[in-house]
This record gives C-alpha cells, structure tokens and sequence, in this order.
C-alpha cells in the first residue's frame, strides 16, 4: 500500500517538472527573439524564467525523492528486485540526462540574465523538443517494459 502512495506522490513531482522543462525552454526562445534592449518585456520574460526556475528545483528533488522511496520501500528484497530489471537502469539513465538538461536551463537562464546568450531562436526552439522525447521514452521504458 504504501508503494502506491509514493507512486503517486512520485507521478505528481514528475509531471510538475515536466510542465516545468516544457514552459521555461519556451521562454527562451521568447528572449531569444526580442532585442536585449526592449527593456520591459525582456524583464517580464526574465522574471518569469527566473521564477519558474526557483520553482522547479522541488519537482526535481520530489521526483528523485519519491522514485528512490518506491525502490527502497519494501526493504533489501525490493531493491535487489528493482535493480535486475534493466528497463529501470535505462530509465534512470534517462532521468539523469533530464537532471542534466535541467542544469542546462539554469546555465541558459545565467546567459540571457548577463546578456551572454549565444543560442538562436530556432536552436532553442529544438532544444524545447528534447523533454518531449525522453518522456516518450521513458513512458515506453515504464508502461511496455522492453527489457
């Protein structure tokens, strides 16, 4: 019983973050547009990353949180059983190349903040694709289990 709950808790982290690495990658590609000069929608665009971003690093830490708690939960045994399954070691793999990605936001966000941008607007327009594709992966990962 208590390993639903932290699948549930751990869905809602996941899915807060996501909206979080799908929106502020998109505010960039709104800076990335404007002029540094146009001063107040710079600033809005700016406050709006920079507040977003504060507010995802509890997504991140819940979501890291809750899905290490559901591998522990039910002691030695459950996780032994959780590390012979490899889809879960490609779906970790993939939860840190998101840590990652995430860590990136931040370095972008410091860039646009010091005028130090050098990402093109269609560059961040692909860049804003890569969350969508390791969630494809990693629910195929979770629901089919291929491996």
């Amino acid at each position: 019983m208590i390993f639903l709950w932290l699948k549930a808790v751990h869905v809602f982290f996941v899915v807060s973050w996501f909206a979080g690495l799908f929106y502020l990658p998109r505010i960039f590609v709104n800076l990335a547009g404007i002029s540094p000069a146009s001063g107040a929608e710079r600033a809005r665009l700016l406050g709006m990353a920079v507040r977003l971003k504060r507010f995802m690093i509890p997504l991140l830490l819940g979501t890291w949180i809750f899905g290490i708690a559901m591998i522990v939960s039910g002691g030695a045994e459950s996780v032994h059983f959780w590390f012979q399954q490899h889809w879960l070691h490609a779906k970790l793999a993939l939860v840190l190349v998101l840590t990652g990605y995430d860590g990136y936001c931040k370095k972008l966000l410091r860039d646009f903040q010091n005028n130090r941008n050098k990402k093109s607007h269609q560059w961040l327009r692909w860049f804003n694709e890569v969350p969508a594709a390791l969630l494809l992966l990693i629910l195929i990962l979770v629901i089919v289990k291929p491996f």
